[in-house]
């Protein structure tokens, strides 16, 4: 029987081999998906438009809703928000996705030759695409109603990163469990929710009473959602030691769901 490693070095190794095949998968991906539609891939463009007014009507007209610290700009809330929402957004498209991955491709599980380790790093790029599109939105919103973006606003990569990784070690981790224990997704689609209301999306994390919050700073997406808000609208530059501290957990927690992918990925096949 074949044996799989679970070194780090693997890891990012696996990657960089297939490279090609991850991008050509992607692309597949998420033409596929738009395929057949009116709209087409004109899609990816018109949801976020559409959300972020339906944001700014809500929040900003039904429930007069302002950013604690900021302006009484009917805009602003929405603007802050949708910030969040991406980075979210990037998150919950993987980890819904996460268990269900082997099981879409049962076809490649059969083939001894395809490297199945690559399957989440396909299901990133294509949650990836969709936040280039949400962003890319964003700025353009940003622009028209407050003028150029900060400068800040280039160091998003930075504070996505660890939430990259942190993201892959979730989505190794489930896509393995998801073949043998098939509830993972029901229980994941209630996680998800759950968190979505947990993370300061809605709220800062500063409105919490102080006793509390602490538990918010417990949630892996709190530093990515706060500190992407902080480059993207307030123009400061992220916590480098909390950035720091986040990108080794979330290096850990990449390469222990890569380890438990390769250690099970061995009975994939009489399972499915």
């Amino acid at each position: 029987m074949q044996n799989f490693s679970i070194s780090p070095k693997e890891m990012v190794a696996s990657l960089w081999r297939n490279r090609g095949l991850v991008k050509a998968l992607v692309q597949r991906e998420v033409i596929g998906r738009y395929r057949g539609s009116v709209m087409g891939i004109l899609w990816p463009f018109f949801n976020p438009v559409f959300m972020l007014v339906v944001y700014t009507f809500v929040f900003s007209v039904v429930f007069k809703a302002r950013w604690s610290g900021g302006s009484d700009s009917k805009t602003e809330f929405a603007l802050i928000l949708f910030a969040g929402l991406i980075v979210f957004n990037l998150f919950a498209e993987c980890f819904n996705r996460a268990p269900g991955l082997i099981l879409a491709n049962v076809n490649y599980v059969k083939k001894v030759v395809f490297p199945l380790e690559i399957l989440p790093w396909v299901a990133l790029g294509s949650a990836m695409f969709h936040a280039l599109i949400n962003l890319g939105v964003w700025l353009i919103a940003y622009l028209i109603l407050f003028g150029v973006p900060h400068i800040t606003v280039l160091l998003l990569p930075l504070v996505i990163l660890p939430l990259m990784l942190f993201i892959m070690g979730l989505t190794w981790g489930l896509a393995s469990l998801g073949v043998y224990l098939r509830d993972v997704s029901q229980f994941i689609g209630i996680l998800t929710t759950v968190l979505m209301f947990l993370s300061p999306i809605f709220y800062p994390a500063s409105a919490l009473p102080e006793k509390y919050r602490h538990l918010l700073l417990l949630n892996p997406l709190t530093p990515a959602i706060e500190q992407a808000r902080d480059v993207l609208f307030w123009g400061k530059v992220p916590d480098i030691s909390m950035l720091t501290v986040y990108l080794l957990v979330a290096a850990l927690i990449a390469w222990l769901g890569f380890a438990w992918f390769q250690k099970t990925r061995k009975g994939f096949a009489d399972v499915l």
